[in-house]
């Protein structure tokens, strides 16, 4: 629910809570721009739940071992950093409760 803004998903949570239940739902104009546009308002490419997490696995952190006559050798980690999607999205990850 809470990565609703990122994905093709329908933000209007207030006409869904009065629709008719045995109507079919219909999408609000903004979730149709999402989908005919394929982009956010920012320029962004909208995502399915799939492809966000497919852009988040890109996060990683590499282990690093330094070549070094000393033992044991040197570890350090290095952190890729997010972009600007990324971070929007780790932002709103508090927010999930299950």
């Amino acid at each position: 629910m809470r990565w609703r803004e990122l994905l093709f998903a329908d933000e209007d949570l207030e006409a869904q809570q009065h629709r008719d239940p045995v109507a079919p739902a219909q999408r609000s104009p903004e979730a149709l721009r999402k989908i005919t546009g394929r982009t956010l308002e920012d320029g962004s490419p909208v995502h399915s739940v799939r492809t966000l997490l497919e852009e988040l696995a890109a996060i990683v952190r590499n282990t690093c071992v330094t070549r070094s006559a000393k033992t044991p050798s040197p570890v350090f980690q290095i952190v890729t950093t997010a972009n600007a999607h990324q971070q929007r999205a780790l932002q709103l990850l508090p927010r999930i409760t299950v």
